[in-house]
């Protein structure tokens, strides 16, 4: 009963990737390649290694997961508002698809998209550098519950957004600068004191060095305490998600 519209949304959410795979898939890749040359070969020439790990490896996993999360939250949004916008969102409304099956179908689509580009992303960075994965328990995990979080959060802003303006402005002004300053081209410990402090309120840090533990086998945060935040975040939105959808917040008009 509920298989069959999950599976009809996933599967339309697949499609979409596949059908404009040049507004979805190359310019990632293109995007990545070129942080590849300019952080890894340019910059990263003159940055000394890492615990031992040079730079152009250290910032393999933290471009992959940049790559993870902006293709799973952009995947959803613009799906959703596109959704709303063209006004066939009320076609699985009125339909008896239970509110939790729809979240997780555009969830689901946007996890598809995030693990697809990473995963292009990552075989793009072995042409500039040849990382080890120690833990590929957590290289999966973390790359699934990051896509799923930032899938979330996209609905969100996909149900509140009244314009194209509105789901850009969260993209280029929250999203961007979380992904900046979540230690995906420096160590946190790099920074002074009180900016540390300050970096452990952004969710990002946690998924970065999550996922660069699975590769490096070391983080600048404990991995448990990464897993779990981010298993909270996964519960807090995916509930707000289903409060919204509950009260037809966004939904009517």
């Amino acid at each position: 009963m509920y298989w069959i519209p999950l599976k009809t949304i996933v599967r339309k959410e697949s499609n979409r990737i596949i059908r404009i795979w040049s507004q979805t898939l190359l310019p990632p890749l293109f995007t990545q390649t070129l942080y590849f040359v300019i952080f890894g070969k340019f910059i990263g020439s003159q940055v000394k290694a890492i615990n031992g790990i040079s730079y152009m490896e250290f910032i393999v996993p933290g471009l992959v997961m940049m790559a993870v999360i902006s293709n799973a939250y952009g995947n959803v949004v613009a799906s959703f508002y596109g959704a709303k916008f063209q006004r066939n969102v009320e076609e699985i409304l009125v339909s008896p698809t239970p509110n939790w099956v729809i979240i997780a179908g555009y969830v689901l689509g946007g996890v598809v998209r995030g693990i697809v580009v990473g995963l292009l992303v990552f075989l793009v960075s072995l042409f500039f550098a040849h990382p080890m994965v120690t833990h590929w328990w957590a290289v999966i995990l973390f790359t699934f519950l990051s896509s799923v979080v930032f899938s979330l959060a996209a609905l969100i802003n996909g149900l509140f957004a009244r314009n194209f303006d509105e789901v850009a402005f969260f993209q280029n002004f929250i999203l961007t600068p979380f992904i900046y300053l979540g230690g995906v081209f420096y160590s946190i410990h790099s920074l002074p004191p009180v900016w540390q402090k300050i970096s452990l309120y952004n969710p990002l840090v946690y998924m970065v060095n999550g996922f660069r533990y699975g590769f490096f086998g070391f983080s600048d945060v404990n991995p448990g305490i990464c897993l779990i935040i981010l298993v909270v975040l996964t519960i807090i939105l995916g509930a707000v998600n289903l409060f919204l959808f509950k009260k037809g917040i966004g939904l009517k008009n």
